[in-house]
This record gives C-alpha cells, structure tokens and sequence, in this order.
C-alpha cells in the first residue's frame, strides 16, 4: 500500500517531535541532576548543623526534579485522572502506598499525580528494582535514601534484613511520610504466567489483570514503622518510634493505575511523546493501618485480597472506561489532576539556570587551578 504525502508528513513530524523532546530530556538531565548534587554537596555544613534543615531544601529539590520528569509526559498530553478516595486527607500522615506494576511509566505516573498531594513528593520513599541505581536518577534516589531492592529467591532473605536496617537508619532521620512500593515484585507481562501458575496450583483465584503480590517487604515495613498496637500487635523493639513523636505508619494506600485498553505507558513514550495524549485513571482506596493484620498468615490472605479486588476494578474499567463507585455511593466520582504550567516553567527555568551557574563556577576554579 502506498504512503500518502499526509501519511508521511505525521511520520516526519512525529519524529522530528522525539528527536526534539528527546534532546530537551537529555539537556534536563545534564543541569538538574549535577546541580542537584551540587548544591546539596555546599550544604553538608548544615546537615551537621541542622540535619531536619537539611533534608527539608533535599526534599524540595527532589520534588522539582520529579515535577520535571511529569512535565515530560504532562506537556506530551499525558494527563491523570482519580477515582475513589481522596489521599489530600492524609498526605501529612506516615502512609505505605500499594501499586499494581504495568511498565515503567507506571513510576513516572505517580510522580506527576503526587505532585499535588502537599508534602508528600519530597516525604516519599521509593521501594524500586536494584537497576534503576544504575539510571540517571539513580544518584538522586541514592541520596534521597530510597531503596534498591534485588530480585530473585537467591536474595529474598537478605534484601529484607538489608530493607529493616535500611528503614531503621533513614525513614525517620530523613522525617519521611509515605513510602512507595510495588507488591508484585515485577511488570505484569514478565510476572503473570508464574503466578497464574502458582494460583492454580495453590487454589487461589486466576487473574488475567494483576499478579498474586509478595508478602516480604511488605510485611518488615509494617513491623518496623507500626507504633505499637496500631494494628493488633505490639511492634515492640522493631518499631522505629524512639525519641521521635511520631504516630507511627497510619494508613495504607491501595492505588490501582489503569490505562486505556489495557495498554501502558513505558518510559520510551513518557520522554518521546509519540503515543496520542492520553489518560491515565489512578484509583486509590485507604485503609486505616489497624485494620491490617500483623499475622504473616493473616497478612498474605489480606493482601492477596487487595489484588484480588484490583483484579475486579480494572475488569470493570476495561469494560466500561471508568471505576465502579465505592461502597456507599451511587454513581463513582472522578477527579482530573492538574498541573500549573507556569510552575513547570519555572522548574525548568531554575533547573537550566542552575546548570549555568555550576558551569560557570566549576569553569573558574579550573582555570585557577590549571
């Protein structure tokens, strides 16, 4: 079949658009993430001086470089949509968030739709595969304190002792409120013929949408960031309450991303742009922390319940383009997430300023020295 002219045309532009966003994204990169590690390296003095200070300028800085990896995909026309709870009611209150895992732009998705969640973005720590340390974010992760965990059985028993130590060391140091992770232990096309199979020969139900979640991480972050009693069980010396007044972790956050048609945004289209604008649905539904056994057995039941669940929302959501209502309503409210683009601006602006600024400074004491 013959290429029209129009047909062509939209091809070119298409990727004349990539090449150029593709460009722009490594330009980002080039001053943001150095003058990141530029500026927090000035501050050491005050982290020895006053460390909540500091973390405080880290964390603002690392919500900007998240906006700016958002405003990718924002200014591409991808957009989100919300569904179910409203998580504003807890955005100051510690919280483990639950995510199904599609693809990688699932991450960039929550980075765009918790930007309007308060203090949430720059009191976040991230659960994610050992690999990303070796991306171009990963210094920033490293800094920030989030958490690298391998995959595999060779290195399940060892990642959670290293995940307790780690939690017991930064989560509260670093005065962190929600932490982020994805149950499932990896993207659903590489996860659910295993767990469809272990499902099967387990007696569990078959889903087609989500993969049975491992109950691991899951599991140590309760135990070590539940105040006592919260949930059943008194947390004893794992707890990592100590000296500070916090209530402990108060809620969990079950969010389920959905995409239209089933299929995901990856991380390629989230910096190209080259799919139609499209949207995103993010549903959320919180559940008080003591509600949530401590049991391990109790636990993997009440998990896999939560899967379960997210299997049936997103069976509803591929039929009818929308999430069912929640218990108690009649019709289900959805609620479009919006970003400022003066303020996306403004990042940007600073970002590229700040590169300037380093390459100036770094330039002069080179040439004093050489």
């Amino acid at each position: 079949m013959a290429v029209t002219l129009e047909q062509a045309q939209r091809v070119g532009y298409t990727c004349l658009k990539a090449l150029l966003r593709f460009a722009f994204m490594v330009a980002n990169n080039l001053v943001a993430i150095p003058s990141y590690v530029l500026y927090l390296i000035m501050l050491q003095p005050l982290r020895v001086l006053d460390s909540k200070s500091f973390w405080y300028i880290e964390g603002v800085l690392f919500k900007w470089l998240l906006a700016m990896v958002a405003s990718w995909g924002w200014w591409a026309g991808y957009t989100v949509v919300e569904w179910g709870d409203d998580v504003k009611a807890v955005s100051e209150d510690e919280a483990m968030v639950l995510v199904n895992h599609q693809a990688t732009g699932d991450v960039c998705t929550l980075m765009m739709c918790l930007q309007d969640k308060g203090t949430v973005v720059r009191q976040m720590m991230w659960l994610m595969d050992h690999i990303f340390k070796y991306t171009n974010f990963g210094i920033v992760s490293l800094i920030h304190g989030d958490f690298f965990i391998r995959q595999g059985r060779a290195h399940r028993d060892q990642q959670l002792v290293l995940l307790k130590e780690h939690l017991e060391k930064y989560y509260r140091s670093r005065n962190r409120k929600w932490i982020v992770l994805f149950p499932e232990g990896g993207f659903l096309r590489k996860r659910r013929e295993t767990s469809q199979a272990f499902a099967k020969k387990n007696n569990l139900p078959f889903l087609k949408h989500v993969t049975l979640p491992r109950i691991g991480a899951t599991q140590v972050i309760l135990k070590t960031l539940v105040a006592p009693q919260e949930n059943g069980t008194p947390a004893g010396r794992d707890a990592v309450i100590k000296e500070s007044k916090s209530k402990g972790l108060q809620w969990v956050i079950d969010t389920t991303i959905a995409y239209p048609k089933g299929e995901p945004i990856d991380i390629q289209t989230w910096i190209l742009g080259y799919r139609q604008p499209t949207v995103t649905h993010v549903h959320y539904r919180i559940f008080p922390v003591k509600d949530v056994p401590a049991e391990p057995e109790a636990l993997t039941h009440w998990l896999y319940q939560r899967f379960i669940e997210k299997e049936d929302l997103l069976t509803h959501f591929y039929e009818t383009g929308a999430f069912p209502p929640l218990q108690g309503q009649t019709k289900a409210i959805s609620r479009e997430m919006t970003l400022s683009n003066l303020w996306l601006v403004g990042i940007q602006s600073l970002a590229f300023l700040s590169g300037g600024m380093w390459y100036c400074i770094l330039q002069y004491f080179y040439h004093c020295l050489f």
